[in-house]
């Protein structure tokens, strides 16, 4: 098994990182790309942040008004939560 020595060994293993062409800096000389997918996770990472700081923004803003996701509570049970809450 060998990483790099080529087609005349019995085993060839390369690290995903590698093979999905995510490798910052020095690509080793014994990797093989095979896709190109450092575009693609620098995009994705930069959609997880937007949707952070949109995520961020409504919760400063208040913006969870909406009664697709609003679950209400009956009053009395609110106010049996708020009398156990004070007992802790």
């Amino acid at each position: 098994m060998s990483m790099g020595s080529g087609s005349d060994c019995d085993a060839q293993f390369l690290f995903s990182n590698d093979v999905l062409g995510w490798t910052e800096g020095h690509t080793p000389r014994h990797a093989r790309i095979y896709r190109n997918f450092k575009k693609e996770y620098e995009r994705l990472q930069q959609e997880r942040i937007n949707a952070f700081k949109e995520f961020h923004n409504d919760t400063i803003n208040k913006n969870f008004n909406d009664p697709k996701i609003t679950v209400k509570i009956e009053e009395k049970e609110f106010d049996k939560f708020l009398e156990l809450s004070e007992k802790i």
